[in-house]
């Protein structure tokens, strides 16, 4: 009687233990959120990729704290948002009508990783147009351990309109192997940067991609869509925290107008001449 009476009361104050636990889980998780930095495009600025962002549920971020910084250079021609959003309008670096020669390009690269390591760490990186090219990159470059070596490991990606730098000096290392991070890749029907666009995802080890029927833009989501990403955001949350799976290989699914892919091996499609 007495074993089975300590036995009773050990496994109360187990469970009493294991509830506390949990209890303080669900707190950190609600008072601790994943940091995301998230780059804009070509001469717009971060307030102005803020604003696209907000056509997005809110409760795809909840869990996550987003980081809009502006360019490093001031927009040095006009920008395609004038009289749209108001300036100032930035830009992270210059390139030619090739996109195979860059200006101020390392520059950007420091900058970056000076910004990253003071105010991170960062799990994850979010990037429109210019802004998801140099996210992918040095998200490849921390893999090959060119830059952010004292930084954790950037585990995350969601590019919009993204490509694949063209200087043979940079894919070498930045693409060498498929990048091993989960990502998410926004890819516009009427979008000129679709082929890059494809060609940067097949960079990725699994990459899901989220196609949509417009152009060169952060596209508004119907409510299936920003289910399908929600749960893509919840799957990062829940491994964090050691608390769940990640999303599932090849699965694919239609849903109104906006088709989600997730594919283990998908084929490099060239790119166009223009970036």
């Amino acid at each position: 009687m007495r074993r089975e009476a300590g036995r009773d009361i050990f496994l109360f104050f187990l469970c009493l233990h294991n509830s506390g636990e949990e209890e303080r889980r669900k707190m950190d998780g609600q008072e601790k959120k994943m940091k995301v930095l998230c780059l804009h495009g070509f001469r717009t600025s971060g307030s102005f990729l803020r604003k696209q962002i907000s056509k997005w549920d809110p409760s795809i971020f909840h869990h996550f704290h987003l980081d809009f910084p502006d360019g490093v250079y001031p927009a040095g021609g006009k920008s395609d948002i004038e009289g749209i959003f108001p300036p100032p309008y930035f830009e992270w670096f210059q390139f030619n009508k090739e996109f195979t020669e860059y200006k101020n390009f390392e520059e950007c690269i420091s900058y970056l990783c000076d910004y990253i390591t003071k105010n991170g760490p960062f799990h994850g990186l979010l990037g429109f147009s210019q802004g998801a090219t140099l996210s992918a990159l040095l998200i490849g470059y921390q893999a090959q351990g060119k830059v952010l070596k004292e930084h954790p490991p950037i585990k995350f990606l969601v590019s919009i309109s993204g490509s694949k730098f063209r200087d043979p000096s940079i894919c070498d290392i930045a693409y060498k192997d498929p990048i091993k991070v989960k990502s998410v890749h926004f890819i516009g029907e009427k979008d000129w940067l679709k082929l890059p666009s494809e060609e940067l995802a097949a960079a990725f080890d699994n990459p899901l991609i989220l196609r949509h029927p417009q152009g060169h833009t952060v596209p508004r989501l119907d409510e299936a869509a920003a289910k399908q990403l929600s749960e893509w955001t919840a799957s990062i949350t829940r491994s964090e925290f050691a608390c769940g799976t990640s999303v599932p290989k090849n699965v694919e699914c239609e849903m109104n107008n906006i088709k989600h892919e997730a594919i283990a091996d998908p084929k490099c499609i060239e790119a166009p001449s223009a970036a």
